[in-house]
């Protein structure tokens, strides 16, 4: 894990040399984001006390980024992430990890910190936090977690350290030691994800390697104090969710297992094996959830439609009711003594957990050679879930196989958006387009707002390609135009329909927003001042070019000012 991760104590590479290569240089670019980075991830020195809340005395970092400016150095963060090929953007996942994310958010000690989640594609055990609520997590720890309860006490635990504002003196002790910031927090995650093995080179390796020497058990005396607050808070964060308290400590010692014995196959950053998960941070985490349990009651609210809400509640602030029955509490509500067992499982962990197993194999021969092993290795052999993901893995050569496994799913699971999305991509890419646009056409009537049903949706009409498909994408689409300005996967399936439509203008215009968010600021603003000198333009259309090309500028300037340019652009 990163220092603002799950691990005790570890080490960070030092600030870039005082002379190196230019900045244009590939192998450089990536060494210096490698060798700057974790100083802006990395804790400022602190007590862990008792109080919700550290206090702020005697430190500038509130002074030295406004909410505002933390919140634009995570989204270039975010966007740099993107132009490397870390992040997986899926719409499914996406969503069920942002929801995750809001669920906790909302019941931390800062619940007006927006926080956006998002996945990587490594399958090393790691996550992290970084400024203005940004947290990311690799796809191998929601592998290597047996129920969601474990990924959301691994994401109460970096709320908390967002919330205790450690990423933030972080960033104050970076720039006392004059490293760029964005650079700082890029360096730390690719630094993190190349300690699995997936550096560019032997030497390059070898040079971040050597570099965490230096600093490391100065760092280490910062991490410490910070990971014991954020497990304190985050589990106080997860009970108020209503997770299960006891999966803090769970996840902990499968994180140590994973790491001893590298189940799995999953590949585990060399300092998470120098560094494992010790037995005090566990029981440590065990006799707070005890606690905790002592102190609270299980609520469930019978939810109209069906279903049930589940909610911790402090046993302190019931009262019992007089007599039986209470005329003031809600009708079909209950308290039930604590039982963490499975009650706040996630309904959909298993289908995203299978999903992203599918998604992150090297190859699809590679997940279906995986699923062929978890198949040997179960007397039962494949779950459904498990199904649904090799359908997925072969949904690319198979999909014609891949939708007949499918529909037996979903009569199985008839409520099970994840299965229905894929059987209709599956049907559409099987020359079914008839019956997979009917299918789709069902889903948005059902989930005229879900986010995953438009884009996958829209993405079939694309795959499908004419300029009918492209008017049909665009009407599926049009809908979530205005709350989409930071989503790449809605802007690069727009940009795509609109040009099968016919529509040029805003072809161009969303071309350029998917190039803007995939990390390529440059080459967004050529495209729109191109799109600007063409004399077809209208009114309302000129307009918005103009207010882009003026919200692009500065983020293209920040990044030549760190240092940061587009590869491509160079090359012209």
């Amino acid at each position: 894990m990163e220092h603002s991760g799950l691990t005790a104590d570890s080490p960070v590479p030092p600030a870039p040399p005082a002379s190196c290569p230019r900045p244009g240089d590939p192998a450089l670019r990536y060494l210096l984001l490698a060798a700057a980075l974790s100083l802006s991830l990395a804790p400022m020195r602190t007590t862990a006390q008792e109080e919700p809340r550290l206090p702020d005395i005697g430190s500038s970092a509130g002074e030295l980024l406004t909410p505002a400016k933390q919140a634009e150095y995570g989204a270039m963060m975010l966007r740099e992430l993107r132009n490397y090929g870390y992040l997986l953007d899926d719409p499914l996942l996406d969503d069920w990890l942002q929801s995750l994310g809001n669920r906790l958010g909302a019941n931390s000690d800062r619940p007006e910190q927006p926080y956006t989640l998002f996945m990587l594609k490594e399958r090393q055990i790691n996550a992290f936090a970084t400024l203005g609520g940004y947290i990311g997590m690799n796809a191998g720890l929601v592998l290597t977690a047996r129920r969601e309860d474990e990924v959301a006490a691994v994401l109460s635990h970096e709320i908390a350290h967002v919330t205790q504002q450690h990423v933030l003196r972080g960033v104050e002790r970076a720039q006392r030691d004059q490293v760029p910031i964005l650079l700082g927090m890029l360096a730390a995650i690719v630094a993190a994800q190349a300690a699995g093995g997936s550096s560019s080179g032997d030497a390059t390796q070898a040079a971040i390697v050597s570099g965490m020497g230096l600093i490391q058990q100065n760092q280490i005396n910062y991490t410490r104090s910070n990971e014991s607050e954020a497990d304190r808070l985050g589990i106080r964060t997860l009970s108020r969710s209503g997770y299960d308290v006891d999966a803090m400590a769970g996840f902990f010692e499968r994180m140590a297992q994973a790491t001893r014995g590298n189940e799995g196959g999953y590949t585990v950053p060399d300092y998470l094996r120098t560094h494992p998960v010790n037995t005090t941070r566990i029981s440590e985490a065990r006799q707070r959830a005890d606690q905790l349990k002592r102190n609270t009651v299980t609520a469930v609210t019978s939810v109209p439609g069906g279903g049930e809400r589940v909610e911790r509640v402090d046993r302190s602030r019931i009262q019992a009711p007089p007599g039986i029955g209470n005329p003031l509490l809600p009708a079909g509500f209950r308290l039930d003594s604590l039982d963490p067992a499975d009650g706040m499982q996630g309904a959909q962990f298993a289908w995203a957990q299978e999903r992203l197993r599918a998604l992150t194999a090297n190859t699809a021969d590679a997940a279906i050679r995986e699923y062929e092993a978890l198949r040997r290795a179960s007397p039962t052999g494949l779950s459904d879930a498990q199904r649904y993901g090799l359908a997925i893995a072969r949904m690319a050569r198979e999909p014609a196989t891949a939708a007949q496994e499918l529909a037996a799913l979903l009569d199985d699971h008839p409520d099970s958006l994840w299965v229905a999305l894929a059987l209709g991509q599956a049907e559409s890419r099987a020359g079914k387009t008839a019956q997979a646009n009917r299918r789709f056409d069902e889903l948005l009537q059902r989930l005229p707002s879900s986010r995953p049903v438009a884009l996958t949706y829209a993405h079939a009409l694309v795959e499908q390609g004419g300029a009918e498909a492209g008017r049909r994408a665009q009407e599926v689409l049009r809908p979530m135009l205005a709350r989409a300005g930071e989503d790449p996967v809605f802007q690069q399936t727009f940009a795509r329909a609109s040009e099968l439509a016919g529509d040029t203008h805003r072809a161009a215009e969303a071309y350029a927003e998917a190039a803007f968010l995939n990390g390529r600021p440059e080459q967004a603003l050529i495209q729109l001042e191109t799109l600007k000198k063409r004399g077809d333009l209208d009114y309302v259309t000129r307009s918005r070019v103009d207010a882009r090309i003026a919200a692009i500028t500065p983020t293209v300037l920040e990044l030549r000012r760190q240092g940061i340019r587009d590869p491509d652009m160079q090359r012209r």
